[in-house]
């Protein structure tokens, strides 16, 4: 890439399950997208699977991926994504972050979050990648950490933020089997986020809690802080994690 054309873009993408990985759909969408971006040279992606105070770096070398799902076929425990670590990455992550620490986590692979969306991107996996977690639920410093991060699109560095806008996952099996509409609460959500992003109104959106529609269905607090509990290079497809971390939308 050229840096001297301007940093590369960062993206925010829903993931779901491994099995969306043959939904033909979903997979044309983010080659696509992959497809049309500058090809970075790093990826560092946040999912919403893994929150942890301080704020942590996954492995910088090949490790086994976090399984941190359950119930499904045994093919989906198989999987791989081998992706080179990414030290240098965490290196300038560490610098970017300031005074706020940042630990690593060397034994800690790409969860759910991270790989199945790059699966569907860059699925040669020749591109070093880094996750970072998530440190608290505060849109307010969400948004610093980002802020301080943003030089590395400079450099090539292509910014993931994955989750969902919403998931209510409680609520929504009413719906399910029902109807192909979306829930009301999902689609009221969307629409005023929506039109808070096009304002560019970031304290509403800050706000989201107290005045989004939606609420308290379209997103959820997790159980746990930290996946590391959930059994996470395991390739058991029948047992439950003994820590469940429930997935909620990036903020």
């Amino acid at each position: 890439m050229d840096v001297a054309s301007g940093p590369i873009p960062a993206l925010y993408l829903g993931h779901g399950a491994p099995p969306l990985l043959e939904d033909h759909e979903w997979m044309a969408q983010l080659g696509s997208w992959a497809a049309a971006l500058p090809r970075p040279q790093r990826i560092l992606i946040v999912s919403a699977h893994w929150q942890t105070a301080p704020m942590a770096l996954s492995a910088t070398r090949r490790v086994p991926l976090v399984y941190d799902f359950y119930g499904f076929p045994q093919h989906y425990y198989e999987m791989t994504y081998d992706a080179p670590g990414a030290p240098d990455l965490a290196a300038d992550v560490k610098a970017l972050a300031a005074a706020e620490p940042v630990v690593e986590r060397e034994t800690r692979g790409l969860d759910h979050g991270a790989w199945v969306p790059l699966k569907a991107m860059y699925p040669e996996a020749d591109i070093p990648v880094l996750q970072l977690s998530m440190p608290d639920l505060d849109p307010r410093h969400l948004f610093e950490v980002g802020r301080r991060l943003a030089p590395l699109r400079d450099d090539g560095t292509l910014i993931v933020g994955s989750g969902f806008l919403t998931h209510g996952l409680p609520f929504i099996h009413e719906y399910m089997g029902r109807t192909g509409a979306a829930p009301a609460w999902s689609v009221d959500f969307d629409r005023w986020a929506a039109e808070a992003l096009a304002r560019g109104d970031l304290d509403t959106l800050f706000d989201f809690r107290e005045k989004a529609p939606g609420m308290p269905y379209a997103t959820l607090v997790p159980r746990s802080r930290d996946s590391r509990a959930a059994g996470s290079t395991r390739k058991r497809a029948t047992s439950s994690p003994s820590t469940v971390t429930t997935g909620t939308a990036c903020r």
